[in-house]
């Protein structure tokens, strides 16, 4: 059992290392220079190119009726330039401003005596072993107490706007969207991540909606790069923080 242990460990550290050694190559390759731009280039002639395939809408074919500027299907007489349909854009206002406090503080005391007795025994008080007294033949106490102290502080604030994609309509008319957003300064990337569930009567004359209107609403904010590799642990520790049983 401890060979088969030891073998695994030794595969999983040479996992590391050689995940380590692909991004160190280029590292060491860039130290003491500034990271170059890339040239300007045709996108669609880059090796690996794929075009972007998003959800479209069904081909809805135009009517119009004799003499009428009315368009079958219209939802207005003039066009609505809020998000309602599948590949449609609309804004998402994220407003995260979360607070939390919570103090709790129990305490509890409890204190029970017993005691027994009698005087006489049919005569046979007086021959109690281990000079016992019939006024004192039982007698318990018990104590118990505890206390307890809890408290939660929390704050979130996070303020920024992304586009996001409706992706799907709902048998009930609501709209299934998901935005995702990357920002890349220097060598680290920031990204922040929109989906859920969300009414077209909530989207705003402007075409934006506040994320607090999104049911189901799954946002993330993170990044990637330098920054976050020297705040995570290496590979190997975090797979000794799951082996080790101490």
């Amino acid at each position: 059992m401890t060979t088969r242990i030891l073998v695994r460990l030794s595969g999983l550290l040479a996992l590391s290392v050689a995940l380590s050694a692909c991004g160190a190559a280029d590292r060491l390759a860039n130290v003491g220079q500034a990271p170059a731009l890339s040239a300007i280039e045709d996108p669609t002639a880059v090796k690996g190119y794929k075009p972007v395939q998003m959800p479209m809408p069904a081909v809805e074919h135009a009517s119009f009726a004799p003499n009428s500027l009315w368009r079958t299907g219209s939802r207005a007489f003039f066009k609505d330039q809020r998000a309602r349909m599948v590949g449609d854009l609309v804004t998402v206002k994220v407003k995260v401003t979360d607070k939390a406090q919570l103090d709790n503080t129990t305490k509890r005391s409890r204190k029970n005596g017993e005691d027994a007795g009698a005087d006489n025994i049919l005569g046979y008080e007086n021959k109690l072993p281990n000079g016992a007294t019939a006024g004192s033949l039982l007698k318990l106490d018990s104590t118990a107490s505890s206390e307890g102290v809890g408290s939660v502080r929390r704050a979130e604030t996070l303020a920024t706007n992304v586009a996001a994609v409706v992706t799907q309509t709902l048998p009930n008319g609501n709209l299934v969207i998901e935005g995702k957003q990357e920002i890349r300064v220097n060598f680290e990337v920031r990204e922040l991540i929109v989906a859920g569930v969300i009414r077209p009567e909530d989207i705003e004359s402007d075409n934006t909606i506040d994320s607090t209107k999104i049911a189901q609403a799954r946002i993330a904010y993170g990044g990637r790069g330098q920054l976050t590799d020297v705040q995570q642990p290496r590979y190997g520790q975090q797979v000794m923080d799951i082996l080790l049983p101490f």
